[in-house]
């Protein structure tokens, strides 16, 4: 069992809708709940992956951010980007994007 990394920086709260696609092309709904510049909490509606799985999210109104996920739990996993984001970003993100009720979206 190997040991869990501090992480490197605080997590901020959101509710942001996004898209997540597996590198082998499946695609599932989510919410991300967390986020810093290095990483973010996404929780899936039904795609199972493991833990070193590479996958690109899609936040509403960005660009698709890539990355490998560090743990899963239940239908939640831990993502860490492969490029930081710029912490102005991530503070814009929680600003319009405030935590409140969870809300799904259903992909076309």
């Amino acid at each position: 069992m190997s040991e869990i990394e501090p992480r490197r920086a605080q997590r901020k709260l959101l509710r942001l809708v996004a898209t997540c696609r597996s590198s082998n092309g499946l695609r599932d709904s989510g919410q991300i709940s967390d986020i810093s510049p290095h990483g973010c909490c996404i929780t899936v509606r039904a795609m199972l992956l493991k833990v070193g799985a590479r996958i690109v999210l899609r936040p509403d109104g960005l660009e698709g951010l890539t990355g490998v996920v560090r743990w899963i739990r239940g239908n939640q996993m831990g993502v860490e980007f492969d490029s930081s984001l710029y912490e102005p970003v991530v503070d814009h993100l929680c600003a319009l994007h405030e935590a409140g009720e969870s809300v799904f979206v259903t992909m076309p």
